[in-house]
């Protein structure tokens, strides 16, 4: 999947982030220099199959509900008084 990884210098990648992005995307491994100095390793992912091997392990699990969590018969707190009174007090 993976080949050889390219250099890069920081001021490309600024320049052209998006291009190295969709090549590490694609598998490639994207080595970014500082004055010829490697500092950072872009690689992609593929969070589909990572999330369905750790679902796999018994790492996580599938969600349970398929709805959001409700909060029923509560009813809402009401603030006394304004955040900016609140900070202010706090700041004496």
């Amino acid at each position: 999947m993976y080949t050889v990884p390219m250099d890069v210098p920081i001021t490309d990648l600024r320049a052209h982030l998006s291009e190295w992005l969709e090549q590490a995307r694609s598998g490639e491994e994207i080595i970014v220099t500082d004055r010829g100095v490697p500092v950072a390793r872009l690689l992609g992912l593929d969070t589909s199959s990572i999330l369905e091997r750790l679902t796999f392990e018994g790492v996580i699990s599938r969600p349970v509900l398929s709805e959001k969590i409700k909060a029923r018969g509560q009813r809402r707190p009401s603030a006394t008084s304004s955040v900016a009174d609140l900070v202010s007090a706090q700041r004496r």
